[in-house]
This record gives structure tokens, sequence and C-alpha cells, in this order.
């Protein structure tokens, strides 16, 4: 047995081991850093807001002309309308480019770039509600990792100290100082202790893998974490700031602004619409029948089918629900607020309970050590209490996760947990770079200038 023991304890450092070995110590701060960097999530969010920007680009494009070229080549059979019939052939190779602008239309292209404009708001909205939950994720990753190495170091004491007591025991009952009950009641504990290690391993390694999903990288030595930051004095002031801060209540406020505007999108659909249209074709075989033409055209839609006023009421619609979202948002964002607020408090008061539960333990551990040494207390009242004493360090080292775990959760619900505010010292991503640089729809590209050195090899030009 006591050589399974050895065994098995160093099963037990070599697995801890592994978890550590060729790693270099890691900070909090540095566990932050390495999510925001290496998060799939924030490169997916991103690559959707640069989709987004787009929309930007394409509202500003119906402000400008919309120009097409188009080429028709084949043969003309033309039969002589007074007898006699005579078929005549002909062959034709046109070259024409149209051109369609939009002289008014009832504001409908200015409120669809306001519209494209909140959408990127919106989108900007959900990285940093992305941002927030990927740096979320980071700290509990790694409190986790620190939380499951004390209870494994913890459960690995229990064991050590148990086997001891059951060498002791197996001593005692040799020299017929106690009964075959005894030494199987503390080999009994012995199997639980040893059921605690393998469960404290598991643990750890679900977290470790959970660490490196969060982080991009498996955790060495990981550092005592610094002070919690700072928060609100009051529950209150934490409302206060979630209600204005929170990534959730501005896209929801944006939101509400984007229906807005959709009604009156709907609306304007109703309206007059004036075009400049212009054409020019060019025969490459005929220039008889070359032609250009250059008009403004009106229109305004009679009826279809009531398909103009469904999409006015549609947007009406959606407008109320918006309306209805941010409320509800509102109350989300309260709630949780209120949620980690309170479970912050407990966290706080559970330390202080198991803190006193912990000094407690040991001093009475200490006394039932020294009766049973006097014959007073048997082995069994000693695992007793050794046992107590582990299960209040392990409560202890939970409630100090609890606590990290609440407070930046708190952060996260008032929209404060980012790069910027926890002050990490790194270059973020700056989403105005790519929308500046596609925000307005290209001008008019160089096919123009193709299409004048096609006109000029047919001899047109």
């Amino acid at each position: 047995m006591r050589a399974r023991s050895g065994i098995f304890a160093a099963a037990v450092t070599i697995g801890l081991g592994i978890c550590t070995t060729g790693v270099a110590a890691q900070t909090l701060t540095d566990a932050l850093i390495s999510a925001y960097r290496n998060s799939r999530q924030l490169h997916s969010e991103r690559a959707a807001l640069k989709g987004t920007d787009e929309d930007v680009a394409k509202a500003y494009s119906a402000r400008r002309p919309s120009i097409n070229a188009s080429v028709s080549v084949g043969n003309q059979h033309n039969f002589s309308p007074n007898p006699p019939l005579v078929p005549a052939d002909s062959q034709f190779a046109i070259m024409a480019l149209s051109m369609d602008l939009t002289l008014w239309d009832g504001g409908a292209t200015d409120l669809g770039i306001k519209v494209a404009r909140l959408g990127v708001g919106v989108a900007r909205d959900n990285l940093v509600d992305t941002e927030q939950k990927v740096l979320l994720a980071a700290v509990t990753a790694f409190m986790d990792m620190r939380r499951d190495k004390k209870f494994l170091q913890l459960a690995e004491n229990s064991y050590q100290v148990t086997s001891k007591q059951v060498q002791a025991t197996r001593d005692r009952f040799e020299v017929g100082e106690v009964r075959r009950t005894d030494v199987s009641q503390v080999e009994a504990r012995l199997a639980l202790a040893q059921s605690i290690v393998a469960l404290r391993q598991g643990t750890l390694e679900i977290s470790r893998e959970a660490y490196h999903l969060a982080t991009g990288k498996y955790p060495g030595t990981l550092k005592a974490p610094p002070p919690p930051p700072r928060i609100p004095g009051s529950l209150a002031a934490a409302k206060a700031l979630a209600l204005k801060n929170h990534p959730a209540m501005k896209r929801a406020k944006k939101l509400v602004k984007i229906a807005e505007l959709n009604v009156a999108r709907a609306e304007a659909a109703m309206k007059l619409r004036v075009s400049l249209q212009s054409s020019v074709s060019v025969n490459a075989r005929n220039s008889a029948t070359d032609n250009a033409k250059i008009s403004v055209v009106g229109s305004v839609p009679i009826y279809q089918g009531g398909a103009l006023t469904s999409a006015v009421r549609r947007a009406r619609a959606l407008e109320e629900k918006a309306r209805f979202d941010l409320q509800y948002t509102a109350q989300l964002v309260t709630q949780n607020v209120n949620r980690f607020w309170a479970q912050l408090q407990i966290a706080k008061a559970t330390i202080t309970a198991r803190q006193k539960e912990v000094r407690s333990s040991r001093v009475a551990l200490q006394g039932i050590r020294e009766e049973a040494s006097l014959g007073a207390r048997t082995t069994l009242d000693v695992l007793d209490a050794e046992r107590a004493l582990f299960e209040a360090q392990t409560n202890l080292a939970g409630a100090k996760h609890d606590e990290y775990v609440a407070v930046y959760s708190l952060l996260s619900s008032m929209g404060l947990l980012t790069v910027k505010h926890l002050g990490l010292g790194i270059k973020t991503y700056d989403p105005d770079k790519n929308y500046n640089k596609v925000r307005t729809a290209p001008g008019p590209s160089n096919r123009a200038k193709l299409l004048e050195k096609i006109l000029k090899r047919a001899g047109k030009g």
C-alpha cells in the first residue's frame, strides 16, 4: 500500500507539472492581452463590421450616376414593303452607353445614408459587446485555473496527511492497540481523499483547456491577480453607468433611430422621383443609325397593389417593436447590474465567514490532535477535524475566486470591461481606419476610359 501511495503521489505531481513546465509565468494582464489579440470571436466581429461599412458606400452610390455599356453584334434581315419582296441582309455592331442619375427621390437616398451610418454604429456596439465577453471569459478562465490549482494542492495535502494516518493506524493494529474496524475506517477515508484528488485533477485539466480557448495560450504559473478595478460606490450609480455605457443600450437606441428613418423611407417611396437619363448608340457598320439622347424623367407611383402602404405599416410596426426592445434591454441591463452587485456582496461576506471558519477549524484540529495523543480522541476524530479544515480552506479559495469574477462581471454589466477602461496599455483595433477608406462610394472607374478606347478603334471616337 505504501508503494501504491508513492506511485499515486508521483502521478499527481507529474500531472500538475504538465500544466506548468515550459510555460512562462503569466499575470492576469497577460491573459487579457492574449485574449484580445487571439480571439477568433473578435476577428469575426471585426470582419462583420467591415462588411457593414460597405453598406454606407452602397448608400452613397445612389447619389452618383449609374452608367452602363453594352455591345451587340449580329445580322439583320429586312423585307421590302412593296412587291417584289426583295430580302436585304445587313450586319450590325452596335455599342451603346447609357446613364441614369437620380435628381430627386423624396429624400430616400439621404435617409438610406443615415440608416447605413447608424447600422455601422450598431455593428461597432456589437464589437464592444464581444470584446467584453472575450475579456470576461479570460478573467474567468484565469481565476478558474488559480482556484482549481489551489483545490488540487489542498486535495493532495489532505491525501498525504490521510496516508500517514493510515500507516500509523496499521502500525498500531499490528501491536494490538486498535481494532481492524479502525483500520478499515481510515482506509475508507484514504480512498475518499484519493477520489477527490482525481476529481481535482480532471477539473484542472478542463479549466486548462478553457484557458487555452479564452486566451489562445496554455497557462503556465499564474501569478496572483492585482487588486480588482474600482467599482461605483453604490448600486444606483452602477445602474446609471450601465444605462449610459452598456453597448446593448447604445445598440438598442440606434435601432430605434433606424426604425424611425425606415418609416420615412417607406413614405418617401410614394413620392415623385426625378432622374436624368441619357444614352449614346454607335453602329460600327452603318453610321446612319448612330443616335444620342438626353432627357429628364419624372415618375410617381399611382397604384402598386397596396405594396407601398403595406411597407409603411410594416415600418411603423417595426418602429414600435424597436421601442419596446429598448425598454426590455434597459430592464435586462439593470437586472444584470443587480445580480452581479448582489453576487459581489455575497462573495465578500462569504470570504469573511470562511476565514473565520478556517481559523476555527485549525484551532479545533490542533486541540483534537493533542487529545488524541493522550488517548481521549480516536484517529477517526482526527481525520474528521482534518477533513473539516480541508473543506473550510477549499470553500475560502472558492469564495475568493467568486469575488474576483463578480467584480469583473459587474464591470461588464456596466459596459466598462474594455481594453481602454482597464488600461491594458496595448494598441486596440481602430474601426475608423476601414470606415474612412470605404465610407463613400468610389468615383468613376477606368472603365469609362476603356470604353473611349473601344470607340476610337471603331473609328467613331
